[in-house]
């Protein structure tokens, strides 16, 4: 087996191959929201933030950007995207990104035209009452879309005092319609939908609290729920699995079920049980998107100077909208 993978079990066998390998693509500040697209055959990220000032506020600069896994050119696609952070692929094909704010600027969720760049607001208020720093989001397969609103914008000094808690919510583009869905993490993080829809994964990282934190009694975890049959709740809350060292910040399922979820060592990966049966060890790993070619069987791997390409013997899940994965 490589050195950059690590097994904890034999079903890990599975996930690996006769020839898995872990490979760097490119040095680029490619921080969060890494989404394939599969007819550009490119990857799209949000950048590492970069601080500036607007009168006495610090906030991040984040740019969207895009590698062409065909020439391996980086494309300007939004320039200063709002403190920009998570993103996935809406159905209609444009991006659906979480932007935090600025503390001149609101968060929301929005869709970028991955052509122009144009910007449409998608929802950024709940009950009239504005976002903390929305920071990632799933859709699901009958179009509602799913993300996470933590505190962070605040705790690192660039949001106003939350007026909302740190809540999971679901947004229904159809009617305009916007539920609490959880209320009881700390800091909702990372999510993921199980290959059929009906499980959704949502990490909590409210160990890390101030940039560069841990505080090993606050949540480190991942929890699972069910989504009641018509679409629009979460039932049955339980313990997935506990993330050590660190805390999960990126989360994707396989098309087998397996949750793959970032750590201080790499990303690990878990049984659809909760059970560790491997890791790929790459430190500084945030986030990842499956993607490459039919098989997806690529794991694209952001890590703030530079991407990784590990390549496996499973595929991302096969119910993704037919432009991404």
């Amino acid at each position: 087996m490589s050195a950059a993978f690590s097994s904890h079990d034999a079903a890990f066998d599975a996930v690996l191959g006769d020839a898995p390998e872990l490979i760097h693509m490119i040095d680029v500040d490619a921080h969060e929201g890494p989404v394939y697209v599969v007819d550009e055959d490119a990857l799209y990220f949000t950048t590492a933030p970069r601080k500036t000032r607007v009168s006495a506020a610090h906030f991040p600069v984040v740019d969207i950007k895009k590698l062409s896994l065909v020439s391996g050119a980086v494309e300007l696609v939004r320039a200063n995207a709002n403190a920009a952070n998570g993103m996935t692929l809406g159905g209609d094909g444009r991006l659906l990104v979480c932007e935090q704010g600025t503390p001149t600027s609101h968060g929301q969720i929005s869709a970028v035209d991955r052509a122009t760049g144009d910007v449409q607001t998608v929802v950024d208020a709940w009950r009239g009452l504005r976002f903390n720093s929305p920071n990632d989001v799933v859709v699901r397969g009958d179009g509602s879309i799913w993300f996470t609103d933590p505190g962070y914008g605040h705790l690192q000094g660039f949001k106003p005092e939350p007026v909302v808690g740190d809540y999971v919510y679901r947004h229904d583009p159809h009617t305009g319609q916007t539920s609490v869905v959880a209320d009881s993490f700390e800091k909702p993080n990372g999510l993921a939908f199980s290959p059929d829809h009906s499980v959704l994964y949502i990490g909590d990282s409210g160990a890390n609290q101030e940039p560069g934190s841990f505080y090993p009694k606050l949540p480190h975890h991942i929890l699972a729920f069910d989504i009641s049959a018509d679409g629009r709740r979460l039932t049955g809350a339980r313990l997935f699995a506990v993330v050590a060292p660190g805390f999960p910040d990126g989360i994707k399922v396989d098309d087998g079920g397996r949750v793959y979820a970032s750590s201080f060592d790499g990303v690990q990966v878990f049984s659809p049980q909760g059970d560790l049966i491997g890791e790929i060890e790459l430190p500084g790993a945030v986030n990842f998107a499956f993607g490459g070619g039919a098989r997806r069987n690529t794991l694209f791997i952001t890590a703030d100077m530079a991407i990784w390409a590990a390549v496996l013997n499973v595929s991302g899940p096969t119910n993704t909208d037919a432009k991404g994965a």
